[in-house]
C-alpha cells in the first residue's frame, strides 16, 4: 500500500490526529506553511468519532476540501486503553508442554519492595486458556519432537468450544527454529478462520520465553480491537471523502502504515506519547540543543523522557499497565512486559483530569484516577463533580474563567470551587490553600517521571534543556524545572497539540532483530547479518515509500557476561573489522559506566541482539509549523493568582510577549494551552516563538 507522497503537489495538505484522555488535537498542514489546529473532546468509547470530527472541522477551518488530503497521520490510545481497561479479545495462548505457567511465573521482580500486600497484575490469558502441546525445540534447534497436526487439530476445537477470539503461539526456544512456531500458527489460523492467531517470533523473535510470551499474548489480546478501529476509522475517512493512506505512530517514534499496525499492534502501545518526544526531537536538532528532558503532561498522564544529541533513548523492552511505566530496572512488575522497541518515557498518573482526594491518613492525592473527558472535570460543567487539577488550576486564577480550547469548552468556576471545597474542609484549609496544595503534589509526582529517565539513567537533570508542552505541561514545567535545578524550559508553539505536530514531521520507520549466537569477533558473520536485515527493512519500506531512500542505522544489545540486562550500543558505518569493533566495545564501557557506575573488561562483552533500523526522512522540516497562529489582538489583563501568596498577575497571549526577558508572575494564554511563569522567572519570546522560561534566582541543588 503506498503511503504519503514524500513531495505533496500545490493545494495538498496533511493532516495529524492525536487522541488524549481528554481532548482529541488535529492540525492540519497546508500550502505555503498554514498551519490550522483544532482541539476537540475525545469521544470515548468510540474515538474514531472524535479523530473525524476534528478532521472535519480542521479542513473546515481551512478552507480545504477532503481530496486534498494527501497524508492522514494517527496516535492512537485504543491499544493501551484495552490493556488499562481490561477490555480485550477473549485470549488462548498455546505454548510447549511444561510451560503452561510462564505468565505466573514471570521474573523475580517487585515494584514495591516492602508492600506486602502487593500483587501480580491478572494474566490476560486465564490458566484455563492455556493449551500445552507435545512438542519441543531444543536450545541448538533440533526438535524433539515437532507439532503434530492431529493434536493440534483437538487444541482448535477446544479454542473453538471455550469461543475464543484470539490466539498466541510461543514455543520454547523458537527463536532457533522460527519456522516451527509459525507452521503451528499457520494450521492454528487455517482451523480457526476469523481468530487472530499471533506468532511470537513474528513480534520479538529473542530469548527469554517469559517476555516473549507476555508479548505475543498481548499482541493477541489488544489486536481484534485495533483491527477493528483502524478498519472502521479508515472506513469513516474514506466516506468522509479523505482516500490518503492513514499512518499510524509507532511507540519506538517512526511512522509506520495501517495494514502493518493492524498485523502487529503491540507495536503502537505508546502511540501517542512517542509522537510528542518526536516533536522535540525534531525541535532539539533545529536548536542545537545537546540534552532535552521531554515533559508532556495531558488530561491524564504525565510523561518524561531524555534526548540526547538529537535522538531520544530507545528501550527494547517496557511494561504496560502497571502506573507509572518503566523501562529498566528492578522496579519493573507492576505491568504486562513487552519486548518491542520503544521510545523511554516515564509515566505517572498525573494530568489536568487527575481526581484529587484524601487518603485515610488524611494526606492529599492526586491521581491515578482521571475524570477524563466525560464528564471531566467539574468545571467543564457536564456533571461531573469529582474534584481535579484543572479544577483547582482555575481557582488559583492560572487557567481562563472563561473558556478553553479556543472558547470549545467554557468553565463555570464556582464548580470548580464547590468540587475542591470537600478536600480543603478534609485538610482544614480554605479552598485555595487546598487546591495550591494539590498543585504541589502533583509537581512532585511528575518530578518522579523526570528522574526515572534523567538520574537513575546517570544524567544529571540540571546539565539538560526542559520542553514542556501538552495540555498542561506549561502550567507545571516552571515549577518541576525549579524542583530539578534545571534552569531552562522552552514552551514551543502549538504546545497543547505538539504530539500532532510530531506526526507532521516524523519519519517512516521500519526495524528488525535477531538474536546473536555467535561469537562477539565473527565479523564475517556478523556482517553478513546486518546486510541481511539492511535489505529487509529497505524492501519494506520501499513498498510504503517508493523511490525513496532509506537510512539504516545498526544497534548492538551488549552487555557483560552473566548479566540480565543489556545496553544498546550504536554501530558506526562502515566494514565491520577489529578498529571498528575495538570503538563499540569502548561505547559500551562508557555507557554502562555512566549508566550503572562501574565498566568490566574486553574478555566479558557478549551480544545479545542485532538490530537494523530504517529510516525514510520526512521532508517536512518543524520549522515549517513553528509560526504563530493568527489571532486578535487583545489588551493585557490582569487576575489575581495564588503562589505562596496572591498576587496581581498579568495575562497577555504569546504574541505580546517581546525578546526583552520580562518578569513573573505572569499568564500567558495560547488557543490550547496556559503557560505559567512564577514570580521568581523570567519569560521572553525567541525566534521560534518559543516561551523561554529562566530563573532569577539560584535553583536548587538537584535531588537524586
Amino acid at each position: 500500500m503506498p503511503g504519503p507522497a514524500l513531495t505533496d503537489p500545490d493545494g495538498s495538505w496533511r493532516v495529524a490526529a492525536d487522541i488524549g484522555g481528554t481532548f482529541t488535537d488535529v492540525i492540519a498542514l497546508g500550502p505555503g506553511g498554514r498551519v490550522v489546529p483544532v482541539k476537540v473532546l475525545s469521544t470515548p468509547p468510540d474515538f474514531g468519532s472524535g479523530v473525524l470530527g476534528g478532521t472535519r472541522a480542521a479542513l473546515s477551518a481551512a478552507d480545504a476540501l477532503p481530496h486534498q488530503v494527501t497524508a492522514m497521520l494517527h496516535a492512537t490510545t485504543v491499544a493501551t486503553n484495552a490493556i488499562l481497561e481490561m477490555r480485550g479479545a477473549r485470549t488462548a495462548l498455546v505454548t510447549t508442554r511444561g510451560f503452561r505457567d510462564v505468565l505466573e511465573l514471570g521474573r523475580l521482580r517487585r515494584p514495591l519492595l516492602y508492600d506486602l500486600s502487593w500483587q501480580r497484575p491478572t494474566p490476560l490469558v486465564p490458566r484455563r486458556h492455556r493449551y500445552e502441546i507435545d512438542q519441543r525445540i531444543t536450545a541448538d534447534g533440533h526438535l524433539e519432537p515437532p507439532a503434530d497436526s492431529a493434536e493440534l487439530a483437538r487444541v482448535a476445537g477446544e479454542i473453538r468450544a471455550a469461543g475464543i477470539e484470539a490466539v498466541a503461539v510461543c514455543l520454547i526456544n523458537s527463536y532457533v527454529r522460527p519456522e516451527e512456531e509459525r507452521r503451528v500458527a499457520a494450521e492454528l489460523r487455517a482451523l480457526l478462520p476469523g481468530t487472530f492467531v499471533t506468532a511470537s517470533v513474528d513480534i520479538t523473535p529473542q530469548m527469554q520465553e517469559y517476555e516473549r510470551t507476555s508479548t505475543a499474548v498481548v499482541n493477541s489480546y489488544v489486536g481484534p480491537q485495533v483491527h477493528d478501529y483502524v478498519t472502521a476509522l479508515g472506513e469513516g475517512l474514506r466516506e468522509a471523502g479523505v482516500s490518503a493512506p492513514l499512518m499510524i505512530m509507532q511507540s519506538s517514534g517512526g511512522l509506520l502504515d495501517a495494514p502493518s499496525v493492524v498485523g502487529r499492534p503491540v507495536q503502537i502501545i505508546e502511540s501517542g506519547p512517542a509522537a510528542g518526544v518526536i516533536a522535540v526531537r525534531k525541535l532539539s536538532q533545529l536548536m542545537g540543543l545537546d540534552s532535552v528532558v521531554a515533559l508532556d503532561m495531558g488530561g491524564t498522564t504525565a510523561k518524561a523522557s531524555l534526548i540526547e544529541d538529537g535522538e531520544p533513548f530507545v528501550a527494547g523492552d517496557y511494561e504496560v499497565g502497571g502506573g507509572m511505566n518503566i523501562t529498566r530496572g528492578m522496579g519493573k512488575g507492576a505491568g504486562y512486559a513487552l519486548r518491542v522497541p520503544s521510545i523511554d518515557i516515564a509515566e505517572v498518573g498525573a494530568g489536568g483530569g487527575s481526581v484529587i482526594s484524601t487518603d485515610v491518613a488524611g494526606s492529599l492525592r492526586v491521581g491515578p484516577e482521571s475524570a477524563g473527558s466525560r464528564p471531566g472535570p467539574a468545571c467543564y460543567g457536564n456533571g461531573g463533580t469529582s474534584p481535579t487539577l484543572t479544577d483547582a488550576n482555575v481557582v488559583l486564577g492560572y487557567l481562563s474563567s472563561q473558556a478553553l480550547a479556543g472558547g470549545r469548552v467554557a468553565i463555570e468556576p464556582d464548580l470548580a470551587r464547590q468540587a475542591i471545597a470537600p478536600v480543603a474542609h478534609d485538610l482544614g484549609v480554605d479552598i485555595p490553600a487546598a487546591a495550591r496544595g494539590a498543585y504541589e503534589v502533583a509537581v512532585s509526582s511528575m518530578t518522579k517521571a523526570v528522574k526515572a529517565v534523567t538520574s537513575e539513567r546517570g544524567r544529571d537533570p540540571r546539565e539538560a534543556v526542559m520542553v514542556a508542552f501538552g495540555g498542561a505541561g506549561p502550567l507545571y514545567g516552571a515549577a518541576i524545572a525549579r524542583e530539578l535545578g534545571i534552569d531552562t524550559v522552552i514552551v514551543p508553539v502549538h504546545t497543547g497539540l505538539f504530539s500532532s505536530l510530531g506526526l507532521l514531521v516524523a519519519d517512516t520507520e521500519r526495524q528488525a532483530v535477531v538474536p546473536h549466537r555467535a561469537d562477539l569477533d565473527a565479523l564475517d558473520l556478523l556482517g553478513a547479518e546486518f546486510d541481511r536485515m539492511a535489505k529487509e527493512v529497505t524492501e519494506a519500506l520501499g513498498e510504503v515509500a517508493p523511490s525513496a531512500h532509506t537510512e539504516v542505522r545498526r544497534v548492538f544489545d551488549m552487555r557483560y557476561r552473566g548479566q540480565r540486562f543489556e545496553l544498546s550500543v550504536t554501530v558506526p558505518d562502515g566494514k565491520l573489522d577489529s578498529g571498528l569493533m575495538a570503538s563499540v566495545r569502548q561505547r559500551f564501557h562508557a555507557e554502562h559506566h555512566r549508566t550503572y557506575g562501574r565498566a568490566g573488561t574486553d574478555e566479558l562483552v557478549e551480544i545479545v541482539n542485532l538490530r537494523v533500523r530504517g529510516r525514510v526522512r520526512n521532508p517536512v522540516g518543524v520549522e515549517r509549523l513553528l509560526s504563530l497562529p493568527p489571532s486578535a489582538p487583545r489588551a493585557e489583563t490582569t487576575r489575581e493568582c495564588r503562589f505562596d501568596r496572591t498576587e496581581p498577575t498579568p495575562v497577555i497571549p504569546r504574541a505580546a510577549l517581546s525578546t526583552e526577558p520580562r518578569q513573573g508572575p505572569l499568564v500567558i494564554e495560547d488557543m490550547d494551552a496556559t503557560t505559567l511563569v512564577p514570580p521568581a522567572a523570567t519569560a521572553h519570546r525567541d525566534r521560534f516563538n518559543n516561551i523561554v522560561i529562566s530563573w532569577t534566582t539560584t535553583a536548587p541543588e538537584a535531588t537524586s
